[in-house]
């Protein structure tokens, strides 16, 4: 019985792998590919910079209330963006119907309907100051450009609207490592688009979980697995970037699971305490990101935020803290919920946790401000002229007019 459910699971999601949820229509074949050929005649010009708000948030299972607020979440006037991602584990129970079954994408409609009546609401007077911001139009909305779900891992990105012209080649690509190895229980769903002529890639993830000694090797294992996994198509001229890595600017968020090597008591006394960095240097993640076995090359901002995990429902008291109450399972306090970058390209600028009690994990987010490329073309008539230089977007517009 389990196989042949596998096997039909499997086979849907292969079959399915290329639907996205999005309402920027025909937005695949925006602008127009370079060859290398074109090279002799291209020339980048000055680098234009983004601001890009990322959240991560493992909603346990539970469907969001109808008057959901996630406003003081982005507080957009404070942190305006022009990007916007949004990562969520858990959006649906992880039961063998939800794992096994087809998606249910009501919750992910409704946590998309939320997304935008906050953005769009903050938008007309929320924008971002630094002069040098792709964009400078007044008044603008939001729409989303990506949306995908893999069981209970949901991702979405949405962009200011007067960039989406600068938008090309969204494409999500996922990867089962749960159940048999392959299901979508634990996994992740990576979204890439082009901003311009600079490539972005975002992974959304939820790594295997367990506190014991030696668990965080699962997790290694399916990091691996999502890097090794994943791939986005080649393009028609088959210069896209395929492989996470190839990407100029990567962002991995969500309940990567890791946890603090420390006894349980100790843990929570150091908690108790706010020691931060004792209980960092004990931090299953962070000794990945040093020692290099999954995570080579890969930063995280510094961390000074309370643990993400775990929390009792509608309260702000850790699970397990209580020495009187009957718990299942004792789970210590960690950082299950991180947000990394790879690369060069972006600097972070804000990262911390936010303080809603709906599930047992807190979220996290970061703001960061990512360089983007802009080529210009030369005329052949001004071809050692500098002021000859004009945007590839206009030479091409005239071309097809």
């Amino acid at each position: 019985m389990w196989p042949k459910l596998v096997l039909n699971k499997v086979l849907r999601k292969s079959l399915s792998s290329s639907n996205i949820v999005a309402d920027l229509p025909d937005s695949r074949e925006i602008l127009p590919e370079f060859h290398s050929s074109d090279a002799s005649t291209m020339k980048a010009c000055n680098q234009q910079t983004c601001k890009i708000f990322v959240s991560s948030w493992n909603v346990g299972g539970i469907v969001p209330p109808e008057d959901m607020d996630i406003e003081y979440w982005l507080d957009t006037k404070k942190y305006p963006a022009d990007i916007y991602v949004f990562g969520f584990q858990e959006i649906v129970p992880l039961s063998a119907g939800n794992v096994l079954g087809s998606e249910n994408s009501k919750i992910s409609r409704k946590w998309n309907a939320i997304i935008s009546r906050t953005l769009n609401k903050s938008s007309s007077r929320a924008r971002p100051d630094d002069s040098s911001t792709v964009g400078s139009q007044s008044k603008e909305h939001f729409r989303c450009i990506v949306s995908k779900q893999m069981v209970g891992i949901f991702i979405s990105v949405w962009i200011r609207s007067n960039l989406c012209e600068f938008v090309s080649h969204p494409s999500v690509s996922f990867v089962g490592c749960g159940i048999m190895g392959c299901l979508g229980n634990k996994g992740s769903v990576s979204v890439r688009f082009l901003l311009r002529e600079t490539s972005f890639c975002f992974v959304c993830s939820h790594l295997a979980s367990g506190g014991r000694e030696g668990d965080e090797r699962n997790r290694n294992s399916d990091a691996i697995e999502i890097l090794l996994r994943t791939t986005f198509p080649h393009g028609p001229s088959r210069n896209l970037p395929r492989k996470i890595l190839d990407h100029d600017r990567v962002i991995w968020l969500g309940d990567l699971n890791y946890r603090i090597h420390l006894p349980d008591t100790m843990t929570r006394s150091l908690v108790e305490k706010r020691k931060w960095d004792l209980l960092l240097e004990k931090d299953q993640l962070k000794a990945e990101l040093m020692e290099g076995h999954v995570f080579q090359g890969w930063q995280e901002g510094v961390i000074k935020f309370e643990p993400t995990y775990k929390y009792c429902l509608n309260s702000e008291s850790y699970y397990g803290g209580n020495p009187n109450a009957k718990v299942k399972k004792s789970r210590a306090p960690a950082w299950c919920d991180r947000i990394i970058w790879f690369g060069e390209g972006l600097k972070q600028s804000l990262y911390d946790r936010g303080e809603s009690t709906l599930s047992d994990h807190r979220p996290v987010r970061a703001i960061f401000t990512a360089e983007t490329e802009v080529y210009r073309v030369l005329q052949k008539s001004d071809v050692s002229n500098d002021e000859g230089l004009i945007d590839t977007r206009t030479t091409f517009r005239r071309v097809l007019e």
